[in-house]
């Protein structure tokens, strides 16, 4: 009787809830066990029905093992979208749908490690609106398309949480907030739903022979450096490398005023291996046209696609897209209707994969509306393809052997391998495989101004241009140049600006602006959400800190 009493009671605080304040009908509460916990986030080793679950489902400790499953039901009072509107009472119920989603506060034996805004993506407008409770899987064998590994894999691998809960036993809490952007505000209301969990993990066994400092075998490429540095870091790094708290890393090296510092090799990789680097390759396309324009093969960087394709000829035509630049495909601002950010987009590469003409794909795009040429950034694969398509068009016997003769035969770059459009073009995309020592000897080109071995490959002004931050009203962005990533890292209080090449997985080469450092790190974390937060964690906690003295 009693708990058909709280279910009629719930039901009718809930209904009373819903005239006086609700913008949209929630579901109504008639499960009891739902009822009776109620703010609560309970931890559930299995997928389980609502109307199937007990309270001796719900666990009070978790092994964090890969081959676990994990996953954890919210409990609220009503809908995230009524939650919402209590932010903001001004909105419409599809205003509040698309501009508010959870916040996640996830704390380890009462610290916080990290906070999240989830994507205003997640979710279905329906769940947004209707749903009183949300089961989320956070690991698990059936491997769900789900936010909630995802979001599990930011926190745990990318921004602290397997460090926190790496070895013994600890006490998770996971916090749920709603949170509502609006009038590029953000407004975080209070906790709807709150949980605690005790973890348990075994304590790794490390050779203290895996991470000793790899010594540098005998070269003729570089000058080894004499610099000291702190091995008790770098020794530090290498463990968490062997133990997989870092993971995936293939390759680290460090140059220093021009000299090789540091150049380790992990999981079977070695000083020969031609490391995929995928979007790396895009920042080649760049240095490459810097120096076909240098020679005049190519007017300039402001030269319009008119001047290399009929555009008639193409779907979708229209006067803008006769006014998009070289420039603007080099800064990602070309305005077409395309972003490898966004899934459902025309021009998301991976739409473009599939087809037999990369080129057309994109110039078939049509434009879109609510872009402007080389005012809004959005990552455009297929238009770097074009970039690669015009250079071959225009340059001496082709981007490949204009490349070998400009840029890698300069650079003493022996052993590479690009990859190819249909047309048998050099992908500039992205793919091209290269040594990490080599890619060193690509980013000092930069750390020298265009300059190797007293040869000018680059022009000074070019790389200039490629560092330069076009889009610093972006608050989503950090930096970007001509295919350059501007990166910021704080190592003891102070600021330290780089701009580098990046690649899925977590392929990077940064030059740093005030430092005479060029650092490489390899990885084959391919589309892992953790793949460049690490990468970043890698560099501002012990990289750097090794490297630059107080």
């Amino acid at each position: 009787m009693k708990t058909k009493f709280w279910i009629i009671v719930s039901s009718f605080l809930l209904c009373f809830t819903a005239k006086s304040q609700n913008i949209t009908e929630p579901e109504t509460i008639t499960n009891s066990l739902q009822a009776v916990n109620v703010g609560k986030i309970v931890f559930l080793r299995n997928s389980i029905p609502l109307e199937q679950l007990k309270e001796s489902d719900f666990l009070e400790t978790v092994e964090i093992k890969k081959e676990n499953n994990f996953y954890i039901r919210i409990f609220m009072g009503n809908s995230l979208t009524n939650y919402l509107h209590q932010l903001n009472s001004n909105l419409s119920v599809d205003e509040l749908s698309k501009n508010g989603n959870f916040q996640f506060t996830f704390s380890v034996d009462d610290k916080t490690i990290y906070t999240e805004n989830l994507n205003l993506g997640a979710g279905t407008p329906q769940s947004k609106n209707k749903s009183t409770t949300l089961q989320i899987p956070f690991f698990s064998t059936l491997q769900e398309d789900s936010w909630g590994r995802f979001l599990w894999s930011r926190f745990y691998y990318g921004n602290g949480g397997e460090d926190a809960l790496f070895t013994g036993t600890h006490v998770l809490k996971i916090e749920v907030r709603p949170y509502l952007k609006y009038d590029d505000k953000t407004k975080v209301g209070n906790v709807i739903a709150q949980g605690i969990v005790k973890t348990e993990a075994k304590e790794v066994e490390i050779n203290e022979n895996q991470i000793l400092i790899q010594k540098t075998a005998p070269q003729n490429e570089w000058k080894t450096s004499s610099a000291i540095y702190d091995t008790i870091i770098i020794r530090e790094l290498n463990k968490r490398i062997e133990e997989k708290r870092f993971k995936n890393i293939t390759s680290i090296a460090v140059i220093k005023n021009g000299e090789l510092l540091l150049e380790e090799y992990f999981n079977g990789a070695d000083r020969e291996k031609l490391h995929d680097t995928r979007s790396v390759g895009k920042s080649f396309a760049s240095t490459i046209m810097g120096i076909a324009i240098k020679e005049n093969y190519i007017k300039n960087e402001n030269t319009t696609l008119n001047q290399f394709y009929d555009l008639k000829k193409y779907k979708n035509y229209s006067q803008e897209k006769e006014k998009v630049t070289l420039k603007s495909l080099l800064t990602m601002s070309s305005a077409f209707d395309g972003s490898d950010q966004n899934s459902d987009s025309p021009g998301n590469e991976e739409n473009m994969y599939p087809t037999d003409n990369w080129v057309k794909f994109g110039l078939d795009l049509p434009m879109d509306a609510t872009k402007q040429i080389e005012k809004n950034w959005d990552y455009f694969t297929a238009g770097v393809v074009m970039l690669g398509d015009i250079l071959q068009q225009r340059v001496p016997n082709g981007l490949e052997t204009y490349a070998e003769k400009k840029l890698f035969g300069p650079l003493g770059i022996k052993n590479y391998k690009w990859q190819y459009t249909p047309q048998k073009v050099a992908n500039t995309a992205g793919g091209l495989g290269l040594r990490t020592l080599d890619l060193a000897k690509y980013g000092q080109l930069y750390q020298n101004k265009g300059t190797w071995k007293g040869k000018q490959i680059l022009p000074k002004n070019w790389v200039e241009k490629s560092f330069t931050n076009y889009f610093p009203e972006n608050k989503n962005l950090t930096g970007y140049g001509y295919l350059f990533w501007k990166e910021i890292f704080t190592v003891n209080g102070k600021k330290y600006e780089t701009f580098g090449c990046s690649g899925n997985g977590g392929n990077k080469v940064y030059i740093f602006k005030d430092l005479p450092l060029v650092v490489v790190i390899t990885a084959t974390a391919y589309n892992k959400p953790y793949a460049h937060p690490q990468v970043f964690r890698m560099m501002q906690e012990f990289i750097l800190p090794a490297i630059i003295k107080p």
